[in-house]
């Protein structure tokens, strides 16, 4: 299964320096970035344990992807919030893998979500 997120996500710098400026301000991105995932994913049905495959696609090549991979975090939480995941730990996370493209026009982030099969 597959959800987008419009947008961007705050990278690991952009993170750092609002933490930096006021002692609420990460909690509020936080709780801001978490909701939109979760309005995003709140349809989807809840899973196990899954893979994950994250495509940025960002405007350009400005920002180092280990610097915008970071918004992940909100991804997880956001999953968690929705209901799809019951936790972000090492039983409802699998592998983690991630893209990168360009698109100006339209930044966003696409989430390919592979539930584990169970066993029969």
């Amino acid at each position: 299964m597959r959800f987008t997120v419009p947008g961007t996500l705050p990278t690991m710098n952009e993170i750092i320096k609002v933490s930096k400026s006021h002692p609420m301000a990460y909690a509020n991105m936080k709780k801001d970035y978490t909701a939109l995932i979760m309005m995003q994913s709140k349809k989807l049905p809840e899973v196990g344990k899954a893979d994950f495959e994250i495509t940025w696609y960002c405007k350009d090549k400005r920002k180092d992807k280990d610097n915008i991979m970071s918004g992940q975090k909100f991804i997880f939480d956001g999953l968690v919030k929705a209901g799809v995941l019951k936790g972000d730990g090492w039983s409802q996370i699998g592998d983690v893998a991630h893209y990168f493209e360009i698109d100006k026009q339209n930044p966003r982030v696409e989430i390919n979500i592979r539930e584990y099969l169970e066993a029969s």
